[in-house]
């Protein structure tokens, strides 16, 4: 059974902390916990997801500001900590390592870690996972040739393919399945995502005994087997943009469809979005809203999205892997008459 997280109104300070930095912990960082605040030992970075950072003297936006950091800046997280109650939803602060303090909701927590180029790819190709803070894919293997996106840490893409430049540099091959172009990206960026790590959780508990919550008053989310809870998370649902609403509908609904990656785009500059590599999507409507990762925030508990439920990558992989249908690994996407049950209320 998993262990279960949640935030009733009665949690302790080291209680809250401790679970708002899940996403920090399934990184796989060792957290020796000492009052509020840890001190990650495991090369721990951070990306600046924002147009802009501001850091500040201390975990607070009342304090002296003392620098400014840019989108894809990456900085070393030093440790975190509960600053003030400002904004209430997310009170977690990142210590930046020669710097200052930054709200973790512009930062996603991220490695370094290239690998080995595997030689060749499955026929069919195979899910792979990038493992380095963001890494730009082109049109053509080759790093004078045109830009077509960067990929950031923790984002799946489907390879098909191992080119190599003039100077036998090894180049994955990334077939879009939004657009249905390929594009190439350097191979040590990826990690390949093995089977056993995809495999289901739970598969012995009966699919209707498997069901889904989401609160969106509290922005959270509640997996239970029968009447025990194994898992909870805090998610950013739909919200208003611009003039056009996207506000997760409510109601009851399946996982019918997953994919392990898609590429998410719609509509315009202003309001729109486009987003390749979306990883643990679980779609539960016909028009897309879907429970998946996030690499463009890190501020969960708020509407922030187009109509999904945002969460971290983490969250998304482990509810992917405890819900029906599963996909098997050798498969970009299942889609089935049936699913787990999700309730979604206020």
């Amino acid at each position: 059974m998993t262990e279960a997280y949640d935030w009733p109104d009665g949690l302790s300070r080291r209680e809250f902390l401790r679970a708002s930095v899940f996403g920090l912990m399934a990184l796989g960082v060792p957290i020796p916990w000492t009052g509020t605040r840890f001190e990650p030992s495991n090369g721990l970075l951070g990306r600046v997801t924002e147009p802009t950072l501001d850091i500040f003297k201390g975990a607070s936006f009342g304090a002296e500001k003392v620098e400014t950091f840019w989108r894809d800046d990456v900085l070393e997280i030093a440790g975190a900590l509960l600053g003030d109650r400002i904004p209430e939803h997310n009170q977690i602060w990142y210590e930046i390592e020669g710097a200052g303090f930054a709200h973790s909701s512009g930062v996603q927590p991220v490695l370094d870690q290239p690998n080995a180029p595997l030689p060749e790819i499955e026929f069919g190709g195979q899910l792979m996972e990038v493992t380095v803070p963001f890494v730009d894919a082109y049109w053509r293997p080759r790093t004078d040739a045109k830009k077509a996106y960067r990929y950031y840490y923790g984002t799946t893409h489907w390879v098909t393919g191992v080119s190599r430049d003039v100077r036998l540099r090894k180049w994955y091959r990334i077939q879009d399945d939004k657009w249905d172009y390929r594009f190439y990206a350097p191979a040590e960026a990826f990690r390949e995502v093995p089977a056993a790590e995809v495999a289901p959780i739970s598969p012995e508990v009966p699919l209707s005994e498997k069901r889904i919550e989401v609160d969106l008053t509290h922005q959270l989310i509640r997996c239970f087997e029968d009447s025990q809870m194994v898992f909870s998370t805090r998610v950013s649902s739909g919200r208003k943009f611009g003039d056009s609403l996207y506000y997760t509908p409510e109601g009851s609904f399946v996982t019918f469809r997953k994919r392990g990656s898609r590429h998410m785009a719609a509509g315009n500059l202003a309001t729109g979005y486009d987003l390749p590599g979306v990883p643990w999507v679980s779609y539960i409507t016909d028009s897309g809203i879907a429970f998946h990762g996030t690499y463009w925030h890190n501020d969960y508990g708020v509407p922030r999205s187009h109509g999904c439920l945002n969460m971290s990558s983490q969250a998304a992989k482990w509810l992917y892997r405890w819900t029906q249908p599963v996909v098997p690994a050798e498969e970009q996407e299942v889609w089935v008459g049936y699913g787990t049950e999700v309730i979604i209320r206020t």
